[in-house]
C-alpha cells in the first residue's frame, strides 16, 4: 500500500509490482540505472507519482523524437530497355504523372522513387502500376 507524506505518496517495489505487474527485479533494474526516478531510505526504494509518470511520458517523448524526418523525394521517369533512353526527373507525383500521360508507350517506362538527400533508391515501379496507383490521390 503506497505511503502519504504530506502531498508526496511514495510506492514501493512492492507496491508497483503488484499495480503494474512488472518484476520485482526490473523494477529495481530500472531504479539502478536512472530510467525510473526513486530514492532509497535504507533498503528499501520509493518512488513518487510524478517519477512514474515522468518514466511513462520520456518513453512517449523519445518515441517522438526517434520518428524519421520527411524525405525528400524525387521522382525519375525512365525508359526500361535501350529502344528508349528517355530520362525526366521529377519533383511531384501530379507532374510525374502528367510526364507519364505524355508517353506514347508506357509500357516502355519506369519510375524510380529515390530520396534526394542519400540518393537511396526507394522503390522502382512500373509506369502502368505508378499510374494506378497515384491516379486516384
Amino acid at each position: 500500500m503506497p505511503k502519504k507524506i504530506g502531498s508526496i505518496t511514495l510506492y514501493s517495489i512492492d507496491d508497483l509490482h503488484e499495480l503494474l505487474g512488472i518484476s520485482k527485479m526490473t523494477l529495481r533494474a530500472y531504479l539502478r540505472e536512472g530510467r525510473l526516478k526513486g530514492r532509497k531510505l535504507g533498503v528499501q526504494w520509493f518512488v513518487t507519482e510524478e517519477a512514474i509518470s515522468n518514466y511513462f511520458n520520456e518513453d512517449v517523448e523519445a518515441k517522438e523524437q526517434k520518428e524519421e524526418p520527411q524525405k525528400i523525394i524525387k521522382y525519375v521517369v525512365q525508359g526500361v530497355n535501350d529502344l528508349v533512353s528517355e530520362t525526366e526527373v521529377c519533383s511531384t507525383i501530379s507532374e510525374t504523372l502528367e510526364c507519364l500521360h505524355s508517353q506514347a508507350i508506357i509500357s516502355l517506362f519506369q519510375v524510380q522513387i529515390t530520396d534526394t538527400e542519400s540518393d537511396e533508391i526507394i522503390e522502382i515501379i512500373k509506369a502502368r502500376d505508378f499510374i494506378d496507383r497515384y491516379s486516384n490521390q
